[in-house]
């Protein structure tokens, strides 16, 4: 069963709670929290406090998307209020020890790569991840087009997966609907981020269930 995690960044803040209550009733299975510094990429966004917040109302298990510079500094402040903790490749960290320290404060570790990055890159790093994550538009801000690059990336990694005998999930972030998310899907994806499909709609949880049914 494919799994639907919402980006929050495109969510209505002043509406949040309600926001939450609502889509867990529809179904989703994560909340997408993407957490940027203006360094790593040109845009800022939340950090601890307000993922916290979040914490005590929501549900479903808390994917935080970290889109910060050298993220190691900060992974056990925000292991405390993570069940997965994810970071990218390409932000100067030593992502072997990172993906490790991840594990040890009890979250799912998550590894990330932009779409300049090549899936071959990282297949060493396969066996320290829970999830890796692959972005289908260049990270920083909501509502951009989808990457069709993002399909043949899922697809080595799903083989690569598959090969090392391992259980790792397969994420894809940027550009996601009723219809690139079908081809997410048949590509190897497991888990939808989708913000702006979601939260810009009319009924969210009519899109939830075209996500979740309509593949």
């Amino acid at each position: 069963m494919v799994k639907i995690s919402p980006s929050v960044l495109s969510a209505n803040f002043l509406d949040l709670k309600e926001q939450i209550e609502k889509l867990e009733q529809a179904g989703v299975d994560m909340w997408h929290l993407d957490v940027m510094d203006g360094i790593f990429v040109p845009n800022i966004s939340f950090g601890v406090p307000v993922i916290k917040s979040i914490k005590k109302y929501a549900k479903a298990p808390l994917d935080v998307h970290l889109m910060i510079d050298r993220p190691h500094r900060y992974i056990k402040e925000f292991a405390e209020v993570s069940d997965y903790l994810g970071f990218h490749y390409e932000a100067g960290s030593d992502v072997a020890a990172t993906l490790k320290e991840i594990r040890e404060y009890g979250c799912k570790s998550c590894l990330t790569i932009k779409p300049c990055t090549e899936p071959e890159e990282i297949f060493e790093f396969l066996p320290l991840c829970d999830m890796v994550l692959v972005m289908s538009v260049e990270p920083g801000f909501g509502g951009q087009k989808f990457m069709p690059s993002a399909l043949p990336k899922l697809e080595k990694l799903k083989e690569e997966i598959k090969r090392q005998n391992l259980n790792v999930e397969l994420e894809i972030d940027g550009g996601i609907n009723a219809e690139t998310a079908k081809l997410a899907v048949n590509a190897g994806a497991s888990v939808l981020v989708a913000g702006s499909f979601i939260f810009s709609a009319e009924d969210m949880n009519a899109c939830v269930d075209s996500l979740k049914n309509g593949l």
